[in-house]
C-alpha cells in the first residue's frame, strides 16, 4: 500500500506587525524620555523624605563636589550666552565668537572668569577632563563681590523665572554649604531647593 505523503506546511511567520509595534514603541520612548545631562563631577546626594519635584526648565543648578568646588548649569542656551556676556563686562574679559559658541553648548561650567577664554580654547575632551579641577571662586573674605554671586546675579537678571537648586555631595563639609547659602542671602536669593535622594521609609506593621 503506497504511503500517504503529508503536505508540509510553510513555517514562514509574517513579522510585519511585530516590526510595526517595535518601531512605535521605540519612537514613543525617544519622544518621551529625558536625557541625563553630563556633569563634571559625580556626587552622592544626602537622603531625605521630601518629594518636591524640581521643574525641568528655568533651572540654575549649583553643583558642589565633596571638596567644596562649585559648578553651575543653566538649561537654556540663550541664558548661558547672556550671562557670559554680562560677566565679561564686569570682569573686563573678552571672548571671541568661537569661544561664546563653545560656552553656549557646554552643559556645566565652573572656571574662574579670567581663565575661561583659555579653557574654552581647549578641545572638548580636555575640557571634560580638566573641568573638575577648577571650580567657581567663592572667597567671602578676600573678595566680597565673589564670582559665585556675580554668576547668580547675572543669571537672575537674565531670567527672573529661574529656580535655584543646590546639589551637594553628602560628604561636602557644612562650612562650604554655609558659604553658598550666605552668598545667596547676600544677593537676596532666599528661595532655593536642595536636591536629595528619596529616603525609603519602612512600612508600618
Amino acid at each position: 500500500m503506497p504511503k500517504v505523503k503529508v503536505k508540509r506546511k510553510s513555517t514562514l511567520i509574517d513579522m510585519t506587525a511585530m516590526s510595526d509595534v517595535t518601531v512605535l514603541l521605540l519612537t514613543f520612548f525617544m519622544l518621551t524620555s529625558t536625557f541625563v545631562q553630563k556633569e563634571p563631577v559625580q556626587v552622592a546626594t544626602p537622603a531625605s523624605v521630601s518629594e518636591i519635584k524640581i521643574p525641568e526648565i528655568n533651572i540654575l543648578q549649583i553643583l558642589v563636589d565633596p571638596q567644596g568646588k562649585i559648578f553651575m548649569s543653566l538649561d537654556k542656551q540663550e541664558d548661558r550666552v547672556a550671562v557670559l556676556e554680562e560677566l565679561s563686562k564686569e570682569y573686563n574679559v573678552n571672548f571671541t565668537p568661537e569661544q561664546v559658541n563653545k560656552f553656549k553648548l557646554i552643559n556645566s561650567f565652573g572656571v574662574p572668569i579670567k581663565q575661561m577664554p583659555a579653557f574654552l580654547d581647549l578641545p572638548t575632551d580636555d575640557q571634560d577632563r580638566l573641568l573638575k579641577d577648577y571650580g567657581i571662586p567663592i572667597d567671602t573674605t578676600a573678595n566680597p563681590s565673589n564670582e559665585f554671586k556675580a554668576w547668580v546675579k547675572a543669571a537672575r537678571a537674565q531670567n527672573p523665572d529661574l529656580r535655584i537648586a543646590i546639589k551637594a555631595d553628602q560628604a561636602t563639609p557644612y562650612p562650604n554649604i554655609k558659604n553658598i547659602m550666605t552668598s545667596l542671602q547676600d544677593i537676596r536669593e532666599n528661595r532655593y531647593n536642595l536636591i536629595t535622594t528619596l529616603k525609603s521609609v519602612p512600612a508600618e506593621n
